[in-house]
């Protein structure tokens, strides 16, 4: 540590302690640079444990127990291993989670693919390119609410846009084109939203990546005659790999537990076609009120998550330091 940084650090805690009584004043004055560091953020420690962590462990508690949030006067039995055993069981889950496997896949896919197209572009520095990044970030400030309300509309069969898009290039009725009301096609009515909003995010991040290679391995590249493509497969993906696979991981955790977007475009449906993860927990904790129930499914998508997301970060850390 400078002496300068010494010396802040000195003035305030003299300054703590001229406004604290006298006795505790003598305790700051003696406090070390690590002892004054605590002070300062036990605190927001304290209300983060008593935000995150207390209700991940009544979450636990619950997921034991019939307990039922629209009767708290019954009383609350120990069920045991119950809820989670009916949930493994459960055929109706496991269509939710092929459900949610099946959006994590392809928004993935799609923002991945897209986002790092449009990264290598922007990073061409064409003329202009300042004004498309920020109209390619539109889409990520938005509210998924407005985005959810906005979709919508534009896949309404009589008067939505997107109805008459596809139909000027396939020729198909635009009445014939339900994306929100069509088994087949609401799983990618929801996919196009997703990529839409999200892609720039996965844009930003491959950007960065893309901005830290440095230009010396590229003009050496030059010199030894290398292509446009061999120094992309041998220069840009590998360098820009671990913040590709950073945004894999971001987006996939979040995706994983989407629910504004399906909620506002299908709410599940048609039927049981979209009906991801997050809205069963949803209906089995708000709508049929069981609550333990619904907590064990919580607690195992949450176990599922933080499992998976452990080895890929292992896999992303062997990645860095190859």
């Amino acid at each position: 540590m400078t002496d300068s940084q010494s010396s802040v650090l000195d003035r305030t805690a003299e300054r703590l302690a001229a406004a604290t009584p006298v006795p505790l004043a003598r305790k700051v004055r003696g406090l070390s640079d690590k002892g004054l560091a605590w002070l300062f953020i036990t605190p927001t420690m304290l209300l983060l444990l008593a935000i995150n962590i207390f209700p991940l462990i009544w979450a636990i508690y619950l997921s034991f127990t019939n307990y039922r949030a629209n009767r708290p006067n019954e009383i609350v039995k120990n069920v045991g291993l119950s809820n989670y055993q009916r949930i493994l069981g459960d055929q109706d889950i496991w269509i939710a989670m092929q459900a949610t496997a099946h959006f994590v896949f392809w928004t993935i896919a799609l923002q991945t693919l897209i986002g790092f197209t449009l990264a290598y572009l922007i990073d061409r520095k064409f003329r202009g390119h300042a004004f498309w990044t920020t109209v390619i970030l539109v889409p990520m400030m938005l509210s998924p609410a407005v985005v959810g309300n906005f979709w919508r509309f534009l896949y309404q069969p009589q008067i939505g846009l997107f109805a008459y898009a596809v139909s000027f290039f396939t020729g198909i009725s635009p009445t014939e084109i339900e994306m929100l009301s069509n088994v087949h096609l609401a799983p990618w009515a929801i996919i196009i939203v997703d990529t839409w909003m999200w892609t720039p995010y996965v844009m930003l991040i491959c950007l960065a990546g893309l901005r830290s290679i440095p230009d010396y391995i590229y003009e050496a590249a030059e010199v030894d005659r290398a292509s446009h493509w061999r120094q992309l497969w041998s220069i840009t993906l590998p360098m820009a790999l671990p913040f590709i696979m950073l945004a894999v991981l971001f987006r996939g955790i979040e995706n994983f537990k989407m629910f504004d977007m399906v909620n506002l475009l299908t709410g599940g449906g048609p039927g049981s076609t979209t009906e991801v993860a997050s809205i069963t927990l949803k209906r089995e904790a708000f709508e049929k009120w069981r609550t333990g129930y619904s907590s064990a499914f919580a607690i195992i998508l949450f176990v599922a998550v933080f499992g998976l997301a452990n080895i890929y970060v292992k896999v992303l850390n062997r990645v860095k330091n190859r």
